[in-house]
């Protein structure tokens, strides 16, 4: 059976095309995911969303779901991926960019993109998810705020990461880029910003 995507028009003829994974506890068409989709759009950047197969079940029955063990995770994106059209971006948020960074060198997409990633669970610092990180050899960005509680600044200039990985920080926001009410931004301004920086990577 052939993957299913939600596809957001694009406000221009697409000029690239993103693999866009959701995190852990919300699907695809999440207010965050519904705005960032919308975000690229009007950039000419086509965004397909799927659903990890947890959170497909979810919707059919209801109900919360654990995440699937990693390999599923990946074997998931792994068939959407080659369902896609080429040439193709991947990326998500949270642990959605997680599995589709442990699989950029064996997919080998145009780049790779991570909006908030979980270097390491809230409060555990020292469980980090960086090691392969350092060894990848696919372009790509993470976009992360300065107050995300799964990656710091302080703490993520101490990672060994590869050279190919730019880390983009956006002020204030949190893992969902939620900025404080004294910056004057809104969680929309992040996502756009997020969006605008994501394009430029894409495009050039």
């Amino acid at each position: 059976m052939t993957p299913d995507f939600l596809i957001t028009p694009t406000a221009i003829s697409p000029r690239a095309t993103l693999l866009l994974a959701h995190g852990a506890g919300a699907p695809m068409d999440s207010e965050y995911m519904n705005r960032l989709a919308e975000a690229l759009a009007v950039r000419g950047i086509q965004a397909l969303r799927f659903e990890f197969p947890y959170m497909a079940a979810r919707r059919e029955v209801g109900g919360k779901r654990p995440p699937n063990p990693m390999p599923v995770l990946q074997d998931s994106f792994r068939e959407h991926y080659r369902a896609a059209p080429q040439p193709l971006y991947i990326g998500g948020k949270s642990m959605g960019g997680r599995v589709a960074s442990l699989l950029a060198d064996e997919l080998q997409p145009a780049g790779l993109i991570c909006f908030g990633y979980p270097f390491h669970p809230p409060g555990k610092p020292e469980k980090t998810r960086t090691a392969h990180l350092a060894e990848l050899q696919t372009s790509g960005l993470i976009l992360q705020g300065t107050r995300d509680p799964f990656g710091k600044p302080d703490e993520v200039a101490g990672y060994g990461l590869s050279e190919q990985l730019q880390v983009s920080w956006l002020d204030t926001g949190d893992h969902d880029l939620k900025p404080l009410k004294s910056s004057g931004l809104t969680q929309a301004d992040l996502i756009d910003q997020a969006a605008e920086r994501a394009a430029a990577f894409m495009l050039g």
